[in-house]
């Protein structure tokens, strides 16, 4: 006689491989505490349309300028791009969170004054950002 495995045994096994199976669809709802900061952007570590940031104090290798934005209280936002003199230019704007794990943003002024970034994963430990810029 065939003696099949009790559902006791098999859970933990399928928990494991159901943590395995990661989907692209982000489930990371960020506090804005975690979000609020100065994030640069530490293109080294993209990956594909995975946009990777980091603190502003983070020691980052040398560059020619890196991007960026800062996330302030009271929906206030702030855009940093390489300026013709290679510092930073920044941009005001607001921003705003919708469905728990999207930061829209709107910019005062400039192209691309407004863009929606998907919140993909924060790790407040290792001090990384990840999102993709939805069109």
């Amino acid at each position: 006689m065939l003696k099949l495995p009790s559902v006791a045994r098999l859970l933990p096994v399928l928990l494991l491989l159901f943590g395995a199976c990661k989907s692209r669809r982000s489930s990371v709802i960020p506090t804005m505490k975690q979000l609020e900061g100065t994030w640069l952007l530490s293109r080294e570590e993209n990956e594909g349309d995975t946009l990777v940031y980091r603190p502003n104090t983070y020691a980052f290798p040398p560059s020619r300028g890196r991007t960026g934005f800062a996330i302030k209280p009271f929906s206030r936002f702030e855009q940093f791009d390489v300026a013709p003199t290679e510092g930073l230019a920044g941009r005001d704007g607001t921003w705003a969170m919708d469905r728990g794990n999207r930061l829209r943003v709107n910019l005062a002024e400039g192209k691309d004054s407004s863009y929606t970034l998907e919140i993909l994963d924060l790790d407040s430990i290792r001090h990384v950002l990840k999102v993709r810029r939805l069109q």
